[in-house]
C-alpha cells in the first residue's frame, strides 16, 4: 500500500515547494501536482512529489485520518495489526 502525506505549502520556487509536514520541511517536487497550487495551499504527498491539492473542504477530514492513523502506529495498534489480532482466537489460560 502506498501512502501520500499532506503537509502545507510554504514557498515555491518554480517546479519546486518547501512544504510542512508538522514541523518537518521538506522540498517536494510539483511536477505531477493534479491542479495548480498556491503558498498556503495543502498537498498530498508521494515520494517527494506532490500529487494531489486538498480541496478545503476535505482538509479536515484527510489531517484527521492521518493524525489518528499514525497515533494508532505510534500505539503499536496499525490498521492492519489490529484486523489481524481480531482474526486471531483468544489465547487459553
Amino acid at each position: 500500500m502506498c501512502l501520500g502525506v499532506p503537509g502545507q505549502i510554504l514557498e515555491i520556487d518554480g517546479t519546486t515547494a518547501l512544504v510542512d509536514f508538522w514541523g518537518v520541511r521538506r522540498k517536494v517536487a510539483l511536477d505531477v501536482v493534479d491542479e495548480a497550487v498556491t503558498i498556503g495551499d495543502h498537498v498530498l504527498v508521494h515520494v517527494g512529489f506532490a500529487i494531489r491539492r486538498i480541496a478545503p473542504e476535505d482538509l479536515a477530514e484527510t489531517l484527521a485520518f492521518f493524525e489518528a492513523m499514525t497515533q494508532e502506529e505510534l500505539e503499536g495498534v496499525a490498521p492492519d495489526a489490529r484486523r489481524a489480532r481480531e482474526k486471531e482466537p483468544a489465547e487459553p489460560k
